[in-house]
């Protein structure tokens, strides 16, 4: 690590480990308890503030809100985990749910991050935000995936680098705190997500969490995929955001490169501002977007119930509902879900891909069995647009 790069650092410094061979790493310090002053960062902020809000009242355009709840975190699921390299889509996670013989290594990761958020909320409950609150849900995100053999759920004990793929401890760019460090830096840290502040906004304080957490590094993998799922806890259990509706990771995953660049300037150059603005500015965009889908996913549904209003078919209008959240159905997933008959199940599924309502196409069969799918085109453009762009 170069220790020049650092010299301006407000945020931080550089120091030596000289167990074993003499490596430098950085040292990050107490969270800011002050609010940089900057017009243009307030602007943004005020426009990231009110986005958010109409997130959060989006019970005023979807009466269930919960119908959104589930591909809006595949979405973020998707997203945080491409950040890491995988390629998986929504489809193929969807397909996975249905046929667990088709699971690749890319759509158990994703899967181990919608498992590891729906523990997270459920901790949440009894919990705060804590070190043993993020062990239990770190070593649910990397269970059976890659990592899974460096100690997931513990604290590291030894130390760890970001650089490319030569990289080593002192030709790396960044090297995080040692692990005798760990537990004084994250007792602030959670001291800090957990105090009661009303003179730092809670956009900002979510900023400066997930950017502290990231360079404490506390575990030997899974930082960022873990670091990202907590700012959705975070902004819940500040009042925020009362469901998990905000995906982060698809802007972060858009923009990777302004994403690590305003994180590391932070460190090298002690300059927040950039990275608040950055941070603020996914904020705004990712509430607009997710406003923007939940509408048109709305306009489908109301325009498939409409046509199942008329079919005289309370299934087909079951259906409606059980699309837009799962755009790819089985003939068993549709008998489960509506508690019919394996007949029953198919009867709706042909009707609804009939050209006279052509709500879903059939894609053939896949995995364990050979079940046929059908997909519901419409639906999943939808779902799929932010990540597939």
């Amino acid at each position: 690590m170069d220790r020049e790069q650092y010299r301006a650092s407000k945020f931080g410094e550089v120091r030596t480990c000289r167990i074993g061979p003499p490596f430098d790493y950085y040292l990050p310090k107490k969270i800011p308890r002050k609010l940089p002053e900057s017009a243009e960062l307030m602007a943004i902020l005020s426009e990231a503030d009110a986005a958010l809000g109409r997130l959060d009242g989006l019970g005023s355009i979807v009466k269930d809100v919960s119908l959104l709840i589930r591909p809006y975190q595949q979405a973020e699921a998707v997203a945080s985990t491409r950040i890491e390299g995988t390629r998986a889509t929504i489809s193929d996670v969807l397909k996975s749910e249905l046929s667990q013989s088709q699971n690749s290594d890319d759509t158990r990761e994703v899967q181990r991050y919608l498992s590891a958020s729906k523990l997270a909320y459920t901790l949440l409950e009894s919990l705060p935000i804590s070190q043993r609150l993020i062990c239990q849900v770190h070593a649910d995100l990397m269970c059976d995936v890659r990592g899974a053999e460096r100690n997931p759920g513990e604290l590291r004990r030894s130390p760890v680098w970001i650089g490319g793929v030569s990289a080593t401890l002192n030709t790396a760019r960044f090297v995080p705190p040692v692990a005798d460090e760990l537990p004084a830096l994250l007792t602030d840290w959670e001291r800090y997500v957990n105090e009661e502040r009303n003179d730092i906004p809670v956009l900002i304080r979510a900023a400066l969490m997930h950017y502290q957490f990231e360079t404490i590094h506390p575990f030997l993998d899974g930082n960022g995929r873990m670091g990202r799922l907590l700012i959705n806890l975070f902004l819940k259990s500040s009042g925020r955001l009362n469901e998990p509706l905000l995906y982060l990771s698809g802007y972060f995953e858009r923009n990777r490169d302004r994403y690590y660049e305003t994180l590391q300037a932070v460190r090298e150059e002690g300059d927040v501002v950039p990275w608040l603005r950055f941070f603020l500015e996914a904020v705004r965009d990712q509430s607009i977007d997710a406003v923007e889908r939940a509408q048109g996913l709305v306009e489908v549904r109301e325009r498939f119930r409409e046509q199942a209003r008329g079919s005289g078919k309370p299934n087909l209008y079951g259906l409606a509902d059980i699309l837009i959240g799962m755009p790819i159905v089985t003939v068993k997933k549709v008998q489960n879900e509506l508690g019919i008959s394996n007949q029953g199940a198919r009867n709706v599924l042909n009707l609804a891909s009939s050209p006279e309502y052509a709500w879903i196409t059939s894609r053939g069969k896949f995995g364990r069995g050979a079940a046929e799918y059908w997909e519901a085109t419409e639906v999943l453009g939808i779902l799929e647009r932010d990540v597939e762009r």
